[in-house]
């Protein structure tokens, strides 16, 4: 079995920068590529940014890029996401998943092991 866990949201203003972790525990080899995605009140999840295994490709949705940055760490079997400059577009609650191929997909349905959430609110 793994587990993954989320960490990192709170109550930000807007403008500021926010980091989340997702930490991978349990039977670690049953994830590969990873990904973030995030679900606004009243709407559907989205993919939001994907990193394959060993880190070296990355994915974005066009609506984030340039703000937001993933990375992971394999040897802290971690994960994160650095959101700069946010908007309370933003707000959402925030999910990292995690599938057995080396890249990442930008549809939910290839994933098979999830994190239960954390919760970004962006206001002022």
């Amino acid at each position: 079995q793994v587990t993954l866990v989320e960490s990192g949201g709170g109550l930000v203003q807007p403008g500021a920068s926010l980091r989340l972790s997702c930490v991978v525990s349990g039977r670690t080899d049953y994830v590969a590529a990873m990904a973030w995605f995030r679900q606004a009140p009243g709407k559907d999840r989205e993919f939001v940014s994907g990193i394959s295994q060993d880190g070296k490709y990355t994915d974005y949705a066009d609506s984030v890029k340039g703000r937001f940055f993933i990375s992971r760490d394999n040897a802290k079997n971690t994960m994160y996401l650095i959101i700069d400059v946010l908007r309370p577009a933003d707000t959402a609650v925030y999910y990292c998943a995690g599938r057995d191929w080396v890249y990442p997909s930008q549809s939910e349905q290839d994933y098979r092991t999830w994190g239960q959430g954390t919760q970004v609110t962006v206001s002022s």
